[in-house]
């Protein structure tokens, strides 16, 4: 079997102001998440939400069950939410195939027995990002092109914050459970995003930074808006953002976020803002 799978326990904001540099990365900071021809997860056990990364390189990879899940297949109480951030690849899904460009979307309901994973050319390999969640009910298989994404622009270049926000698996979009999948591209200029910051406390989310240059970083910010703390992130790393925490960034060049989340809603709109001056 060639997956891996780690566990992440909650935190309360008493315990996570304990940590240094080295605990909080241990207990946020997922990373690496591509391995050829490997599948890697980690399972948060908030809202019980998993991350994942799948590189198909020199053959097709298959999403088998694992062990914390306690069921026959994957997907026999999940949903799951896939954005190719690599080459041109496909996903076989009980036979039925989609194919997925650069920054193309899919959703898969609950259900689903086999969900093999392809790469079109081995040596401009896709790299599948992936988001679970438990589900009660079980909707379409959907591809979603960028071409049918919910986009907002939001933003300005004086604020260094002008940004694309492409919803891709919202339920503006597709009828899901509980995920909601979207990516955030920064415009060339802009580091900022997510301002004026916000918490959600129905929510959780996890943050998946790509795009970002060779040499170049993220800087994340996380915790109680009163207290807050950062995480220096890499190309293709994601970090887990609990329902108490903040969550924005800003980098030293440009990059492209992909945000997933999971909770009590549905409502995009559904945040605590923190006015910036009051940020501590």
């Amino acid at each position: 079997m060639n997956t891996s799978i780690e566990t992440r326990y909650a935190s309360s904001p008493q315990e996570a102001k304990a940590w240094n540099t080295t605990q909080a990365r241990e207990a946020l900071l997922i990373t690496p998440l591509f391995a050829e021809d490997q599948v890697k997860l980690v399972y948060s056990h908030y809202d019980r939400f998993i991350t994942g990364g799948i590189m198909p390189v020199k053959q097709s990879v298959k999403l088998e069950t694992v062990d914390p899940l306690k069921a026959a297949f994957f997907l026999e109480r999940r949903e799951l939410g896939i954005i190719n951030t690599g080459g041109a690849g496909s996903v076989s899904v009980d036979g039925e195939i989609f194919e997925l460009g650069f920054k193309e979307a899919l959703y898969i309901g609950k259900g689903k027995q086999e969900v093999i994973f392809s790469s079109r050319n081995g040596a401009e390999p896709a790299r599948f990002y992936l988001n679970s969640t438990p589900a009660h009910m079980t909707y379409p298989t959907r591809r979603i092109t960028r071409a049918e994404a919910d986009v907002v622009t939001l933003g300005a270049q004086e604020t260094a914050n002008h940004r694309t926000i492409n919803k891709l698996l919202v339920n503006s979009v597709l009828p899901t459970c509980q995920l909601q999948m979207g990516m955030t591209e920064l415009k060339p200029g802009n580091t900022w995003n997510t301002m004026p910051a916000h918490t959600h406390d129905r929510r959780m989310e996890v943050y998946f930074y790509f795009e970002v240059p060779q040499g170049q970083a993220v800087c994340h910010f996380w915790g109680q808006p009163q207290e807050t703390r950062h995480i220096w992130m890499q190309n293709n790393e994601a970090v887990i953002s609990p329902p108490w925490s903040i969550h924005s960034g800003a980098g030293t060049s440009n990059y492209t976020f992909i945000w997933g989340m999971a909770g009590e809603n549905l409502d995009y709109g559904d945040m605590d803002h923190c006015a910036i001056p009051d940020l501590r």
